[in-house]
């Protein structure tokens, strides 16, 4: 018998074609998740980038550097931020599908009339909720130690948004995917930390050799870094043109793919 998240007749006559109300309760059931525990989900992002900040310009005295022409603490506070708001973003739409499916109650979110499209999209933007929750209140708390203004406020908004839903669709890809939370830390510490590090957060690719330069341009969080770091300070190390459109490509080929697999109920139905 074929579950009423398949059932595409009955989502259409009962609630239209999309499912407002039960796509609208499962993301705010995913937004109340972490906000009722606000203090780890938002608070703690902020102590660890603090921390950060405060090694690099004190104990390596980097509040005397500058890097592309600019004081080093203004280059590294756009990264840290978006490091911060991609690591958060990934953590939630992982943590909350892995912990459904070990707890049993991935059922409760397959049998409502929602389709494979409207399940993504909830889980998804509840992920880009935190992640640009997290993404401000970075920038208000790194404000006070590293005064800033913005250099372009719609392109900050832009890449924040895009690199938010890139890792929370990667999250639910890990999601997914994984059988238990050791697979979701794989995940983390073998693809989502080092891509964050590696992607000129702390550095200009430009200090590179030739090839480690030509192996950052492939590194989906370096256009990332890079454009909101242009947003923020108008500094850049590659084209803010391509990053748009490589996060933009990434998005969809990853939601697609994120949607079949829900389609297909693989790990999410046995």
């Amino acid at each position: 018998m074929a579950l009423p998240l398949m059932d595409s007749q009955y989502r259409i006559e009962s609630f239209g074609r999309v499912n407002w109300l039960g796509m609208g309760t499962l993301y705010r059931k995913e937004v109340w998740r972490f906000m009722k525990v606000w203090s780890q989900t938002i608070m703690a992002p902020m102590m660890t980038t603090l921390l950060f900040l405060a090694i690099l310009l004190l104990a390596l005295g980097g509040g005397e550097r500058q890097v592309g022409g600019i004081a080093f603490d203004r280059f590294i506070a756009p990264g840290l931020v978006m490091m911060g708001v991609m690591q958060n973003a990934f953590a939630n739409t992982s943590s909350s599908l892995m912990l459904s499916k070990i707890q049993g109650v991935i059922v409760d979110i397959l049998m409502p009339p929602i389709t494979a499209g409207e399940m993504t999209f909830a889980y998804v933007m509840g992920g880009v909720t935190r992640g640009m929750l997290v993404g401000v209140s970075l920038m208000v708390a790194v404000y006070l130690f590293v005064p800033f203004t913005i250099h372009s406020p719609l392109m900050a908004i832009a890449y924040m948004l895009l690199a938010s839903m890139l890792l929370s669709i990667l999250g639910f890809l890990a999601g997914i995917v994984s059988l238990s939370f050791d697979h979701v830390a794989a995940f983390t510490n073998f693809i989502v930390s080092p891509l964050a590090f590696l992607s000129g957060t702390f550095y200009s690719i430009h200090q590179l050799p030739e090839h480690w330069r030509m192996v950052s341009y492939v590194n989906p969080f370096f256009y990332a870094i890079d454009g909101f770091r242009y947003a923020m300070t108008g500094v850049q190390d590659g084209s803010v043109v391509i990053g748009l459109i490589t996060l933009l490509a990434l998005n969809i080929m990853l939601w697609v793919l994120a949607t079949r697999l829900v389609t297909s109920g693989w790990r999410l139905k046995s």
